[in-house]
């Protein structure tokens, strides 16, 4: 189901995902696209979507690959920690990132210059799975936001449904069988001309990445068919850990804020 042809190079490390993970996705799934020539063909741009399952990467990979573009993730430091998954992901040009550290700021950078390249910068704004109890998309962080104003590129909404029912969140085995229904839609890219001359305050990061989070919210509501919650989850509020497992005990904050 290729709606768009692929005009990028894709070099060996996305030939040979594409060979082996886009078969697996096809036979596991039924994929329910949307809207999927709102993505630019060329050209820097990010690409911000909700974060529902760890399969989310693979989703979000074969449905850009299928509309024409090579996705670049900013993707936790400890998938490099392995040496062939680290080699593999850096010959795909995927970006670490140390979560919750000084070191974000060399992922930013080089997410700054992936963008001025005309690469697409795919972003989990939640920066992990949702903490929501109905998984509705949460409080976002400002790096699409801050990414986009700097670059001035446009930010593409999108709104999934359908990957937690092929894996759970931090579930261990996949439910494969039967195939899934995975809904992805893409929305216009959201408004931030009015923010992009100002200085990067806090209340401006915050605004735009509000904008950014509703436009997701509103896709999600649609595919789902549900009114989303007044007000977004927000972990820190609720005192739950903003990494790792929530479920696990030990991740619980203390000091809920």
């Amino acid at each position: 189901m290729i709606v768009r042809k692929l005009q990028e190079r894709r070099g060996w490390a996305f030939t040979l995902g594409a060979i082996i993970l886009r078969p697996t996705f096809l036979l596991t799934t039924k994929p329910h696209w949307v809207d999927g020539l709102k993505i630019p063909a060329t050209g820097g741009c990010v690409i911000a979507i909700n974060h529902l399952s760890q399969v989310d990467p693979l989703t979000a990979a074969v449905f850009t690959h299928d509309h024409g573009r090579l996705p670049r993730y900013l993707a936790k430091s400890g998938l490099f920690k392995n040496k062939a998954l680290g080699y593999f992901m850096r010959s795909a040009g995927q970006i670490p990132v140390e979560r919750s550290s000084r070191s974000a700021a060399g992922a930013y950078d080089a997410a700054v210059a992936a963008v001025r390249a005309g690469e697409c910068i795919v972003v989990y704004p939640e920066g992990t799975i949702t903490r929501d109890p109905d998984l509705w998309p949460m409080v976002g962080k400002t790096g699409a936001a801050r990414i986009a104003l700097e670059t001035g590129c446009p930010v593409i909404p999108i709104g999934q449904w359908g990957a937690q029912d092929l894996l759970a969140p931090y579930a261990k085995k996949p439910d494969l069988f039967p195939r899934k229904t995975i809904h992805i839609a893409v929305g216009d890219p959201v408004d931030l001309s009015d923010l992009v001359g100002r200085p990067r305050t806090a209340t401006v990061l915050a605004e735009a990445t509000e904008r950014i989070m509703a436009a997701i919210t509103d896709i999600v509501a649609d595919l789902r068919g549900e009114e989303p919650p007044a007000e977004r989850f927000d972990p820190r509020k609720a005192g739950v850990a903003e990494t790792g497992n929530p479920h696990k005990p030990h991740q619980q904050r203390k000091d809920p804020a």
